[in-house]
Protein backbone atom coordinates (compact mmCIF):
# COMPACT_ATOMS: atom_id res chain seq x y z
CA UNK A 1 0.00 0.00 0.00
CA UNK A 2 0.97 3.84 -0.83
CA UNK A 3 0.44 6.30 2.01
CA UNK A 4 0.42 10.16 1.90
CA UNK A 5 1.10 11.73 5.27
CA UNK A 6 0.02 15.49 4.56
CA UNK A 7 2.41 17.46 8.14
CA UNK A 8 2.82 21.12 9.05
CA UNK A 9 6.83 20.87 8.22
CA UNK A 10 8.96 20.65 11.19
CA UNK A 11 12.92 19.81 12.31
CA UNK A 12 12.35 15.76 12.84
CA UNK A 13 9.05 14.92 11.71
CA UNK A 14 10.34 12.58 9.08
CA UNK A 15 12.34 10.47 10.74
CA UNK A 16 8.85 10.62 13.37
CA UNK A 17 6.57 9.12 10.86
CA UNK A 18 8.88 6.58 10.07
CA UNK A 19 9.92 5.74 13.30
CA UNK A 20 5.86 4.27 13.37
CA UNK A 21 6.51 2.23 10.40
CA UNK A 22 9.56 0.92 11.90
CA UNK A 23 7.64 0.15 15.16
CA UNK A 24 5.11 -2.32 13.49
CA UNK A 25 8.08 -4.00 11.17
CA UNK A 26 6.51 -2.81 8.23
CA UNK A 27 8.97 -3.42 4.86
CA UNK A 28 9.29 0.24 3.51
CA UNK A 29 10.62 0.05 -0.19
CA UNK A 30 10.26 3.84 -1.21
CA UNK A 31 10.29 7.55 0.70
CA UNK A 32 9.16 10.70 -0.94
CA UNK A 33 9.80 13.96 0.82
CA UNK A 34 7.96 16.90 -0.74
CA UNK A 35 7.28 19.12 2.11
CA UNK A 36 4.26 19.09 3.40
CA UNK A 37 3.61 15.34 2.29
CA UNK A 38 5.80 12.57 3.21
CA UNK A 39 4.58 9.46 0.42
CA UNK A 40 5.69 5.97 1.79
CA UNK A 41 5.18 2.42 -0.32
CA UNK A 42 5.11 -0.30 2.34
CA UNK A 43 3.78 -3.37 -0.29
CA UNK A 44 2.67 -5.66 3.05
CA UNK A 45 0.55 -3.08 4.75
CA UNK A 46 -2.95 -4.24 4.47
CA UNK A 47 -6.03 -2.25 4.99
CA UNK A 48 -6.79 -3.26 8.54
CA UNK A 49 -3.35 -2.72 9.60
CA UNK A 50 -3.46 0.62 7.47
CA UNK A 51 -6.47 1.82 9.91
CA UNK A 52 -4.42 1.04 13.09
CA UNK A 53 -1.23 3.07 11.34
CA UNK A 54 -3.55 5.68 10.82
CA UNK A 55 -4.65 6.63 13.91
CA UNK A 56 -0.94 6.25 15.25
CA UNK A 57 0.76 8.65 12.83
CA UNK A 58 -2.05 11.43 13.39
CA UNK A 59 -0.78 10.79 16.92
CA UNK A 60 2.01 12.75 16.50
CA UNK A 61 2.79 16.07 16.67
CA UNK A 62 1.67 18.20 13.45
CA UNK A 63 0.57 15.59 10.94
CA UNK A 64 -2.36 16.70 9.65
CA UNK A 65 -4.15 13.91 7.69
CA UNK A 66 -3.25 10.37 6.31
CA UNK A 67 -4.58 8.23 3.27
CA UNK A 68 -4.25 6.10 1.14
CA UNK A 69 -2.62 6.96 -2.94
CA UNK A 70 -2.38 5.05 -5.78
CA UNK A 71 1.08 5.79 -7.27
CA UNK A 72 4.30 7.55 -5.71
CA UNK A 73 4.14 11.20 -7.49
CA UNK A 74 8.24 10.14 -8.10
CA UNK A 75 7.05 6.57 -9.74
CA UNK A 76 3.93 8.45 -11.39
CA UNK A 77 6.88 11.59 -13.27
CA UNK A 78 9.18 7.94 -14.09
CA UNK A 79 5.83 6.34 -16.00
CA UNK A 80 4.61 9.23 -17.78
CA UNK A 81 8.59 10.36 -18.99
CA UNK A 82 8.74 6.56 -19.77
CA UNK A 83 5.81 7.07 -22.07
CA UNK A 84 6.93 10.57 -23.35
CA UNK A 85 10.17 8.85 -24.79
CA UNK A 86 8.50 6.01 -25.92
CA UNK A 87 5.91 8.34 -28.42
CA UNK A 88 8.46 9.92 -29.75
CA UNK A 89 9.29 8.45 -33.44
CA UNK A 90 12.42 9.86 -33.42
CA UNK A 91 15.71 8.52 -31.68
CA UNK A 92 16.32 10.50 -28.34
CA UNK A 93 19.37 10.18 -26.30
CA UNK A 94 20.13 11.36 -22.87
CA UNK A 95 23.84 11.79 -22.25
CA UNK A 96 26.05 13.08 -19.06
CA UNK A 97 28.78 15.46 -19.26
CA UNK A 98 31.39 12.60 -20.92
CA UNK A 99 28.68 11.25 -23.88
CA UNK A 100 28.17 8.38 -21.83
CA UNK A 101 24.17 7.30 -22.71
CA UNK A 102 22.10 7.53 -19.49
CA UNK A 103 18.56 7.44 -20.90
CA UNK A 104 17.57 6.04 -24.20
CA UNK A 105 14.34 5.91 -26.16
CA UNK A 106 12.74 3.30 -27.97
CA UNK A 107 13.79 4.68 -31.22
CA UNK A 108 16.98 5.39 -30.26
CA UNK A 109 17.45 1.72 -29.18
CA UNK A 110 16.16 0.24 -32.67
CA UNK A 111 18.60 3.60 -34.38
CA UNK A 112 22.07 1.62 -32.47
CA UNK A 113 21.12 -1.91 -33.30
CA UNK A 114 21.91 -2.49 -29.66
CA UNK A 115 20.06 -3.96 -26.59
CA UNK A 116 19.30 -1.58 -23.66
CA UNK A 117 21.64 -2.83 -21.56
CA UNK A 118 24.69 -2.77 -24.06
CA UNK A 119 23.50 1.23 -25.06
CA UNK A 120 23.72 2.44 -21.48
CA UNK A 121 27.39 0.71 -21.56
CA UNK A 122 28.08 3.11 -24.66
CA UNK A 123 29.02 6.36 -25.29
CA UNK A 124 28.04 8.40 -28.48
CA UNK A 125 31.25 8.58 -29.85
CA UNK A 126 30.96 4.74 -30.40
CA UNK A 127 27.70 4.93 -31.67
CA UNK A 128 28.24 7.79 -34.02
CA UNK A 129 32.14 6.84 -34.83
CA UNK A 130 33.66 10.60 -34.68
CA UNK A 131 35.59 11.70 -32.15
CA UNK A 132 35.57 15.15 -33.45
CA UNK A 133 31.75 15.57 -33.20
CA UNK A 134 31.95 14.62 -29.42
CA UNK A 135 34.85 16.63 -28.70
CA UNK A 136 33.23 19.66 -30.31
CA UNK A 137 30.13 18.63 -27.88
CA UNK A 138 31.78 17.93 -25.16
CA UNK A 139 33.96 21.61 -25.03
CA UNK A 140 31.53 23.67 -26.21
CA UNK A 141 28.79 22.50 -23.45
CA UNK A 142 26.85 20.11 -26.02
CA UNK A 143 25.51 23.62 -27.85
CA UNK A 144 25.79 22.97 -31.42
CA UNK A 145 24.61 23.81 -34.70
CA UNK A 146 22.76 21.56 -36.70
CA UNK A 147 24.54 19.02 -38.36
CA UNK A 148 24.40 15.48 -40.27
CA UNK A 149 25.46 12.31 -38.41
CA UNK A 150 25.31 8.59 -39.02
CA UNK A 151 24.46 5.59 -37.01
CA UNK A 152 24.68 2.52 -38.50
CA UNK A 153 25.29 4.16 -41.90
CA UNK A 154 21.75 5.97 -41.58
CA UNK A 155 22.02 9.67 -41.97
CA UNK A 156 19.87 11.86 -38.50
CA UNK A 157 20.33 15.53 -37.90
CA UNK A 158 21.35 16.32 -34.74
CA UNK A 159 19.85 18.46 -32.11
CA UNK A 160 21.68 19.27 -28.81
CA UNK A 161 19.84 20.30 -25.41
CA UNK A 162 22.14 21.15 -22.44
CA UNK A 163 21.76 20.16 -19.02
CA UNK A 164 22.84 21.99 -16.17
CA UNK A 165 23.67 21.31 -12.56
CA UNK A 166 22.41 23.67 -9.93
CA UNK A 167 25.72 25.36 -9.67
CA UNK A 168 25.37 25.93 -13.43
CA UNK A 169 27.88 23.14 -14.61
CA UNK A 170 26.79 21.17 -17.89
CA UNK A 171 25.52 17.81 -16.42
CA UNK A 172 24.92 16.31 -19.72
CA UNK A 173 22.46 16.86 -22.66
CA UNK A 174 19.76 15.43 -24.27
CA UNK A 175 20.33 14.54 -28.25
CA UNK A 176 17.69 14.44 -30.52
CA UNK A 177 17.90 13.03 -33.61
CA UNK A 178 15.85 13.61 -36.75
CA UNK A 179 15.53 11.27 -39.56
CA UNK A 180 15.21 12.77 -43.27
CA UNK A 181 12.30 11.38 -44.11
CA UNK A 182 10.70 12.83 -40.42
CA UNK A 183 12.25 16.06 -41.65
CA UNK A 184 10.61 16.06 -44.62
CA UNK A 185 7.03 15.08 -42.75
CA UNK A 186 7.52 18.43 -40.97
CA UNK A 187 8.70 20.77 -43.95
CA UNK A 188 5.92 19.29 -46.10
CA UNK A 189 3.12 19.88 -43.97
CA UNK A 190 3.99 23.32 -43.20
CA UNK A 191 5.13 24.37 -47.27
CA UNK A 192 1.45 22.26 -48.16
CA UNK A 193 -0.82 23.03 -45.07
CA UNK A 194 -2.94 25.02 -47.25
CA UNK A 195 -2.50 22.82 -50.76
CA UNK A 196 -5.83 20.80 -51.58
CA UNK A 197 -7.19 18.12 -53.73
CA UNK A 198 -9.10 18.74 -57.17
CA UNK A 199 -11.72 20.35 -55.68
CA UNK A 200 -9.17 23.69 -55.63
CA UNK A 201 -9.03 23.33 -59.36
CA UNK A 202 -11.86 25.95 -59.75
CA UNK A 203 -13.89 25.49 -63.54
CA UNK A 204 -16.74 23.53 -64.63
CA UNK A 205 -15.82 23.99 -68.31
CA UNK A 206 -15.99 20.32 -70.46
CA UNK A 207 -12.31 20.84 -70.52
CA UNK A 208 -12.21 21.03 -66.72
CA UNK A 209 -14.62 17.99 -65.66
CA UNK A 210 -12.65 15.91 -68.23
CA UNK A 211 -9.40 17.01 -66.71
CA UNK A 212 -9.91 16.10 -63.36
CA UNK A 213 -11.74 12.66 -64.12
CA UNK A 214 -8.90 11.54 -65.93
CA UNK A 215 -5.87 12.51 -63.16
CA UNK A 216 -8.27 11.35 -60.52
CA UNK A 217 -8.31 8.16 -62.12
CA UNK A 218 -4.08 8.59 -63.14
CA UNK A 219 -3.30 9.99 -59.22
CA UNK A 220 -4.11 6.47 -57.96
CA UNK A 221 -1.17 4.75 -60.04
CA UNK A 222 2.18 4.49 -58.79
CA UNK A 223 4.18 5.64 -61.79
CA UNK A 224 5.67 8.50 -63.11
CA UNK A 225 3.33 11.47 -64.46
CA UNK A 226 4.32 14.35 -67.12
CA UNK A 227 2.06 17.05 -66.70
CA UNK A 228 2.00 19.63 -70.23
CA UNK A 229 0.69 22.88 -70.80
CA UNK A 230 0.93 26.97 -70.95
CA UNK A 231 3.01 28.99 -68.30
CA UNK A 232 0.65 30.06 -65.72
CA UNK A 233 -1.98 27.00 -66.07
CA UNK A 234 -2.11 25.53 -62.96
CA UNK A 235 0.08 22.59 -63.86
CA UNK A 236 1.15 22.85 -59.94
CA UNK A 237 -1.95 22.88 -58.53
CA UNK A 238 -3.04 20.17 -60.78
CA UNK A 239 0.06 17.94 -59.38
CA UNK A 240 -0.73 18.94 -55.21
CA UNK A 241 -4.28 17.49 -56.62
CA UNK A 242 -2.83 14.04 -58.16
CA UNK A 243 -0.77 13.40 -54.81
CA UNK A 244 -3.28 14.29 -52.74
CA UNK A 245 -5.47 11.91 -54.49
CA UNK A 246 -3.02 9.03 -54.43
CA UNK A 247 -1.62 6.66 -51.74
CA UNK A 248 0.96 9.00 -51.08
CA UNK A 249 -1.19 11.55 -49.67
CA UNK A 250 -0.13 11.34 -46.40
CA UNK A 251 3.64 11.47 -46.95
CA UNK A 252 5.72 14.79 -47.93
CA UNK A 253 5.21 16.41 -51.22
CA UNK A 254 8.18 18.91 -52.71
CA UNK A 255 8.70 21.14 -55.84
CA UNK A 256 11.56 21.54 -57.33
CA UNK A 257 11.22 24.64 -59.98
CA UNK A 258 14.09 23.04 -62.81
CA UNK A 259 14.56 26.85 -64.45
CA UNK A 260 14.56 29.15 -61.37
CA UNK A 261 18.10 27.50 -60.19
CA UNK A 262 21.59 26.97 -61.76
CA UNK A 263 22.69 23.59 -62.00
CA UNK A 264 24.98 22.99 -59.06
CA UNK A 265 22.16 24.44 -56.51
CA UNK A 266 19.59 22.70 -58.51
CA UNK A 267 21.48 19.20 -58.22
CA UNK A 268 22.55 19.94 -54.51
CA UNK A 269 18.46 20.52 -53.48
CA UNK A 270 17.58 17.43 -55.21
CA UNK A 271 19.67 15.01 -54.16
CA UNK A 272 21.57 16.60 -51.51
CA UNK A 273 25.02 16.65 -50.76
CA UNK A 274 28.31 14.75 -48.44
CA UNK A 275 30.23 16.16 -45.72
CA UNK A 276 32.72 19.08 -47.54
CA UNK A 277 31.22 18.77 -50.93
CA UNK A 278 31.94 22.33 -51.35
CA UNK A 279 32.86 25.78 -49.39
CA UNK A 280 29.83 26.76 -47.46
CA UNK A 281 28.49 23.45 -47.14
CA UNK A 282 26.74 22.77 -44.02
CA UNK A 283 28.88 20.22 -41.71
CA UNK A 284 27.98 16.54 -41.71
CA UNK A 285 26.35 17.20 -44.91
CA UNK A 286 22.53 17.58 -45.90
CA UNK A 287 19.48 15.52 -47.61
CA UNK A 288 17.97 16.73 -50.61
CA UNK A 289 14.35 16.55 -51.47
CA UNK A 290 14.19 13.09 -52.75
CA UNK A 291 15.67 12.06 -49.36
CA UNK A 292 13.10 14.43 -47.49
CA UNK A 293 10.20 12.98 -49.84
CA UNK A 294 10.68 9.59 -48.98
CA UNK A 295 7.68 7.50 -49.49
CA UNK A 296 6.24 10.86 -50.78
CA UNK A 297 6.10 12.37 -54.14
CA UNK A 298 8.18 15.31 -55.45
CA UNK A 299 7.44 17.45 -58.72
CA UNK A 300 9.69 19.05 -60.79
CA UNK A 301 8.24 21.60 -62.33
CA UNK A 302 9.66 22.96 -65.86
CA UNK A 303 11.46 19.74 -66.07
CA UNK A 304 12.65 20.48 -69.70
CA UNK A 305 15.16 23.14 -68.67
CA UNK A 306 17.34 20.33 -66.72
CA UNK A 307 21.05 20.08 -67.18
CA UNK A 308 21.66 16.86 -69.49
CA UNK A 309 24.02 16.00 -66.65
CA UNK A 310 20.92 16.30 -64.51
CA UNK A 311 18.78 14.15 -67.13
CA UNK A 312 21.22 11.39 -66.52
CA UNK A 313 21.09 11.49 -62.84
CA UNK A 314 17.82 11.96 -62.68
CA UNK A 315 16.88 8.83 -65.13
CA UNK A 316 19.35 6.87 -63.15
CA UNK A 317 17.16 7.39 -60.09
CA UNK A 318 14.12 6.62 -62.15
CA UNK A 319 15.49 3.36 -63.39
CA UNK A 320 16.48 1.70 -59.64
CA UNK A 321 15.82 4.19 -56.82
CA UNK A 322 18.82 4.98 -56.32
CA UNK A 323 21.33 7.66 -56.15
CA UNK A 324 24.54 9.59 -55.06
CA UNK A 325 24.62 12.93 -52.96
CA UNK A 326 26.51 15.75 -54.04
CA UNK A 327 30.43 14.40 -53.33
CA UNK A 328 29.26 11.50 -52.11
CA UNK A 329 30.20 8.17 -52.49
CA UNK A 330 27.42 6.12 -50.50
CA UNK A 331 24.28 4.92 -52.86
CA UNK A 332 21.24 6.32 -51.60
CA UNK A 333 17.88 4.40 -51.46
CA UNK A 334 14.59 6.71 -52.07
CA UNK A 335 10.78 5.70 -52.75
CA UNK A 336 9.51 8.50 -54.24
CA UNK A 337 6.80 9.25 -56.98
CA UNK A 338 8.51 12.08 -59.69
CA UNK A 339 5.64 14.60 -61.25
CA UNK A 340 6.47 16.52 -63.80
CA UNK A 341 5.82 19.31 -65.82
CA UNK A 342 6.94 21.52 -69.01
CA UNK A 343 5.31 24.33 -70.75
CA UNK A 344 7.93 23.03 -73.91
CA UNK A 345 7.21 20.05 -76.45
CA UNK A 346 9.92 17.39 -75.06
CA UNK A 347 9.18 15.85 -78.23
CA UNK A 348 10.58 18.71 -80.07
CA UNK A 349 13.49 19.06 -77.76
CA UNK A 350 14.59 15.36 -78.06
CA UNK A 351 14.52 16.07 -81.80
CA UNK A 352 17.05 19.31 -81.70
CA UNK A 353 19.05 17.00 -78.82
CA UNK A 354 17.67 19.22 -75.95
CA UNK A 355 16.45 16.15 -73.90
CA UNK A 356 17.12 12.77 -73.78
CA UNK A 357 14.35 10.74 -75.32
CA UNK A 358 14.73 7.61 -72.75
CA UNK A 359 14.57 10.30 -69.60
CA UNK A 360 11.31 11.32 -71.76
CA UNK A 361 9.78 7.61 -72.07
CA UNK A 362 10.53 7.02 -68.36
CA UNK A 363 8.72 10.65 -67.22
CA UNK A 364 6.31 10.49 -69.89
CA UNK A 365 4.24 7.45 -68.63
CA UNK A 366 1.34 8.93 -67.41
CA UNK A 367 0.24 12.22 -69.58
CA UNK A 368 -2.12 14.87 -68.24
CA UNK A 369 -2.98 18.22 -70.26
CA UNK A 370 -3.68 21.46 -68.62
CA UNK A 371 -5.70 23.82 -71.02
CA UNK A 372 -5.29 27.26 -71.82
CA UNK A 373 -7.60 30.14 -69.83
CA UNK A 374 -9.01 30.96 -73.61
CA UNK A 375 -9.35 27.46 -74.35
CA UNK A 376 -12.19 27.15 -71.47
CA UNK A 377 -13.60 30.94 -71.64
CA UNK A 378 -16.45 29.62 -69.12
CA UNK A 379 -14.02 29.10 -66.47
CA UNK A 380 -12.76 33.09 -67.08
CA UNK A 381 -15.79 34.63 -64.81
CA UNK A 382 -15.75 32.05 -61.80
CA UNK A 383 -11.95 32.71 -61.77
CA UNK A 384 -12.55 36.26 -61.59
CA UNK A 385 -14.99 36.13 -58.74
CA UNK A 386 -12.88 34.34 -57.28
CA UNK A 387 -9.67 36.75 -57.44
CA UNK A 388 -11.63 39.54 -56.51
CA UNK A 389 -13.18 38.36 -53.85
CA UNK A 390 -9.49 37.14 -52.54
CA UNK A 391 -7.87 40.29 -52.92
CA UNK A 392 -10.69 42.46 -51.72
CA UNK A 393 -9.93 40.12 -48.51
CA UNK A 394 -6.32 40.67 -48.67
CA UNK A 395 -6.20 44.55 -49.26
CA UNK A 396 -9.14 44.88 -46.62
CA UNK A 397 -11.39 46.11 -48.99
CA UNK A 398 -15.84 46.25 -48.85
CA UNK A 399 -16.91 43.64 -51.44
CA UNK A 400 -16.92 44.49 -54.71
CA UNK A 401 -17.84 43.09 -58.30
CA UNK A 402 -17.18 43.39 -62.03
CA UNK A 403 -19.55 45.38 -64.37
CA UNK A 404 -20.60 44.05 -67.28
CA UNK A 405 -18.28 45.69 -69.60
CA UNK A 406 -15.21 44.38 -67.39
CA UNK A 407 -17.20 41.02 -67.59
CA UNK A 408 -17.21 41.51 -71.52
CA UNK A 409 -13.17 42.70 -71.39
CA UNK A 410 -12.16 39.49 -69.38
CA UNK A 411 -14.36 37.24 -71.75
CA UNK A 412 -12.45 39.19 -75.34
CA UNK A 413 -9.11 38.85 -73.50
CA UNK A 414 -6.90 36.49 -74.89
CA UNK A 415 -4.98 35.56 -71.36
CA UNK A 416 -1.72 34.65 -73.23
CA UNK A 417 -0.19 34.17 -69.23
CA UNK A 418 -3.31 32.31 -68.37
CA UNK A 419 -4.61 32.10 -64.89
CA UNK A 420 -1.97 33.85 -63.73
CA UNK A 421 -2.44 36.87 -65.57
CA UNK A 422 -5.72 36.89 -64.94
CA UNK A 423 -5.17 36.47 -61.23
CA UNK A 424 -2.68 40.00 -61.16
CA UNK A 425 -4.93 41.67 -63.30
CA UNK A 426 -7.63 41.03 -61.14
CA UNK A 427 -5.76 41.95 -57.69
CA UNK A 428 -4.12 45.34 -59.77
CA UNK A 429 -7.30 46.50 -60.12
CA UNK A 430 -8.69 46.02 -56.96
CA UNK A 431 -5.32 47.39 -55.44
CA UNK A 432 -5.95 50.93 -57.81
CA UNK A 433 -9.88 50.79 -58.21
CA UNK A 434 -11.28 53.88 -55.91
CA UNK A 435 -15.21 52.01 -56.27
CA UNK A 436 -16.80 48.92 -55.37
CA UNK A 437 -17.66 48.33 -59.08
CA UNK A 438 -14.70 47.11 -61.65
CA UNK A 439 -15.22 48.53 -64.80
CA UNK A 440 -13.38 47.57 -67.98
CA UNK A 441 -11.02 50.76 -67.97
CA UNK A 442 -9.77 49.80 -64.04
CA UNK A 443 -8.60 46.17 -65.62
CA UNK A 444 -6.01 47.83 -67.57
CA UNK A 445 -5.49 45.19 -70.03
CA UNK A 446 -3.36 45.20 -72.86
CA UNK A 447 -4.96 47.67 -75.99
CA UNK A 448 -4.64 45.26 -77.99
CA UNK A 449 -6.28 42.90 -75.86
CA UNK A 450 -9.30 44.93 -75.41
CA UNK A 451 -12.46 44.71 -77.39
CA UNK A 452 -12.71 46.95 -80.59
CA UNK A 453 -15.11 48.85 -79.23
CA UNK A 454 -13.07 50.03 -76.21
CA UNK A 455 -10.22 51.24 -78.13
CA UNK A 456 -12.98 53.09 -79.96
CA UNK A 457 -14.90 54.60 -77.37
CA UNK A 458 -15.55 58.20 -79.39
CA UNK A 459 -17.62 55.95 -81.86
CA UNK A 460 -19.90 53.81 -79.45
CA UNK A 461 -23.30 55.70 -79.14
CA UNK A 462 -24.87 54.04 -76.11
CA UNK A 463 -23.87 51.14 -73.97
CA UNK A 464 -26.13 49.21 -75.14
CA UNK A 465 -24.53 49.55 -78.29
CA UNK A 466 -20.96 48.61 -76.82
CA UNK A 467 -22.17 45.92 -75.39
CA UNK A 468 -23.52 44.25 -78.21
CA UNK A 469 -20.59 44.76 -79.90
CA UNK A 470 -18.75 43.00 -77.09
CA UNK A 471 -21.11 40.13 -77.26
CA UNK A 472 -21.13 40.24 -81.40
CA UNK A 473 -17.17 39.55 -81.06
CA UNK A 474 -16.86 37.13 -78.61
CA UNK A 475 -19.88 34.61 -80.08
CA UNK A 476 -18.09 34.98 -83.54
CA UNK A 477 -14.49 34.07 -81.82
CA UNK A 478 -16.36 31.03 -80.22
CA UNK A 479 -18.30 30.21 -82.93
CA UNK A 480 -15.64 28.62 -85.00
CA UNK A 481 -14.48 26.05 -82.33
CA UNK A 482 -17.78 25.35 -81.41
CA UNK A 483 -19.69 25.43 -84.44
CA UNK A 484 -23.14 25.05 -82.53
CA UNK A 485 -25.50 26.60 -80.91
CA UNK A 486 -25.61 23.48 -77.66
CA UNK A 487 -21.78 23.17 -77.57
CA UNK A 488 -21.56 26.95 -77.72
CA UNK A 489 -24.53 27.18 -74.43
CA UNK A 490 -22.37 24.58 -72.80
CA UNK A 491 -18.86 26.33 -72.97
CA UNK A 492 -20.51 29.55 -71.86
CA UNK A 493 -22.93 28.46 -69.23
CA UNK A 494 -25.89 29.60 -70.94
CA UNK A 495 -29.46 28.50 -71.99
CA UNK A 496 -29.19 26.75 -75.74
CA UNK A 497 -32.16 29.53 -76.75
CA UNK A 498 -30.65 32.38 -75.22
CA UNK A 499 -27.34 31.40 -77.70
CA UNK A 500 -29.21 30.50 -80.24
CA UNK A 501 -31.26 33.91 -80.78
CA UNK A 502 -27.91 35.69 -79.86
CA UNK A 503 -26.81 33.88 -82.96
CA UNK A 504 -29.45 34.98 -85.03
CA UNK A 505 -29.28 38.28 -84.12
CA UNK A 506 -26.00 38.66 -85.09
CA UNK A 507 -25.95 36.33 -88.28
CA UNK A 508 -23.66 34.06 -86.77
CA UNK A 509 -23.62 30.40 -88.47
Amino acid sequence: MRIDVLFADRVGIAQEILAKLAERSLNVTAVEVDPPHIFIEAPTLDEASFKRLRDSLLAVSDVRSVGAVAMLPGARRRLYLEALLASQADPVFAVDAEGRVVVANGAAINASGMSESELLKTTMQDLIGDPQLLAALVSGGYHLPAREVEIGRVPYMLETMPLYEADGRVAGAVLTLHAASRIGERMSALVNYEAGGFENIVGSSPEIEQLKQRATRMAIVDAPLLITGETGTGKELLAHACHAGSNRKMQPFFALNCAALPENLAESELFGYAAGAFTGALKGGKPGLLELANSGTVFLDEVGEMSPYLQAKLLRFLNDGSFRRVGGDREVKADVRIISATHRSLDAMVTSGHFRQDLMFRLNVLTLHMPALRERPGDILPLANLFLARAAAQTNRPTLRLSQTACAALLANPWVGNVRELQNVIFRAVTMADRTIINAEDLELARAARPAAQNSVGEVSTLDAALADYEKQLLERLYRDFPSSRRLAKRLGASHSAIATRLRRYGIG
